[in-house]
């Protein structure tokens, strides 16, 4: 049964949005609702964004949302496990969140929020309804029940959907087409948006993480970027490295990240006799000193959607390397802008690695800065959000005053 209010067809002041997320931990969806929620507080339109709790070995990424001036309303029990009794408290609490701030729109991001916001959502009555996909939990996560549960929960949240926004052709199709989440109708791919012109130069950041490392300027350095968790597939990449070392025993390789695999991961470099090799250095805010540094950047996944630093390298100028799964194939271009290998394949990820050091990045390096700084910009983000808003509104009757304005005036 439906508890919301009603709204008036005309939108008087901003259209009014509200953004959840799960959780604001280390990740491409913690940047992108903070740049969205930044770039939609204005006139026209007023942005809340809603996050839950992030887990003890995750790390947090609520400064970046501060350092935009953007409020934090934060919601205990909108954790990452399903856990009935929380999962419920959520769900009040959203629905009280919304009676309250009585949004126009509701957007969610990520998976718990996606099926906690979507519900509050509908059964608020918020006349738009909008889940963004930044990549799934459908394979490779879980067993073959909790796998099923996921997908059928998923299938209900596209009920409730209006749109459901995918940031990759790959992903749109095997969430329409594999899982059958929702109709065909129902989908958009909308790619990241990202402020990536601080990565665009980098000379003056040169050589701070090589000293910071001991690492020296003629060695090729290697970089893996994200959290240390399984689907990442860290392992992957520790193998590769043995390869690479083994022909060039000067190369060195930098895991930036943190996570619940780190102490695992540290012990598998040391069988493996990587340990003079390998630097864990953490979370890292400094990106730019990163890229600035690094000679490669690889991505090992077993799934991905579309990896956050795949764009931000390939924007500093640093060939990439990725897993042919998920929204990187898309992302490279299927190889134009970078190097694919198959999943779970050490041999083939270490002859790429070994491939791409051997050669000079020259023009494919050129093109992929090109594109990404063309596609991937937070400005094409904000401007293809409002529109897909307004759109969505309209279709529902409703129209904004300060649209009306626009329009007479612009005639």
């Amino acid at each position: 049964m439906r508890i919301g209010a009603r709204y008036d067809r005309v939108i008087t002041g901003p259209v009014r949005v509200m953004r959840i997320i799960a959780r604001m931990n280390v990740g491409g969806p913690a940047i992108h609702v903070s740049l969205l929620a930044a770039r939609l507080n204005d006139d026209h339109f007023r942005t809340t964004l809603v996050t839950g709790m992030i887990g003890a070995d995750e790390g947090n990424m609520d400064y970046l949302a501060h350092e935009l001036n953007i409020e934090l309303v934060v919601v205990p029990s909108l954790q990452r496990e399903i856990l009935p009794g929380p999962d419920f408290r959520a769900l009040l609490h959203l629905i009280r969140l919304i009676r309250v701030e009585r949004p126009h729109v509701v957007h969610t991001h990520t998976a718990k929020a996606g099926l906690v916001g979507r519900l509050a959502a509908w059964l608020c009555g918020v006349p738009v309804i909008v889940h963004t996909f930044h990549g799934h939990v459908l394979q490779g996560y879980f067993g073959t029940f909790k796998t099923r549960l996921f997908i059928w929960l998923e299938r209900l949240g596209g009920l409730a959907s209006d749109t459901i926004l995918t940031i990759s052709d790959g992903l749109r199709e095997e969430l329409q087409n594999t899982f059958r989440i929702a109709p065909a109708h129902k989908f958009r791919v909308l790619p990241l948006g990202l402020d990536l012109t601080p990565l665009t130069s980098l000379k003056e950041q040169r050589g701070a993480l090589r000293r910071e490392l001991g690492i020296a300027d003629t060695q090729p350095l290697i970089g893996i970027v994200g959290r240390l968790v399984p689907i990442k597939n860290h392992a992957l990449f520790l193998q590769a490295a043995r390869l690479v070392a083994d022909v060039n025993p000067r190369a060195c390789f930098a895991i930036i990240g943190d996570g619940e695999l780190r102490a695992v991961l540290q012990q598998q470099s040391a069988e493996l006799d990587l340990t003079e090799q390998v630097r864990f250095t953490g979370w890292r805010k400094d990106l730019g000193n990163v890229y600035a540094d690094l000679d490669l950047v690889v991505i090992s996944s077993d799934n991905e959607g579309t990896p956050v630093s795949l764009i931000e390298a390939m924007a500093a100028g640093v060939p990439v390397i990725g897993t042919q799964v998920g929204g990187i194939p898309d992302l490279l271009a299927h190889g134009e802008l970078g190097i694919l290998v198959p999943p779970q394949d050490a041999r083939s990820l270490g002859q790429a690695m070994l491939q791409a050091l051997s050669q000079p990045s020259g023009e494919r390096a050129v093109r992929a800065r090109r594109v990404v700084l063309a596609e991937y910009s937070v400005d094409r983000l904000a401007a293809d959000i409002r529109a897909l808003y307004i759109e969505l509104l309209t279709r529902k009757g409703f129209t904004a005053e300060w649209q009306n304005a626009t329009e007479v005036h612009s005639s």
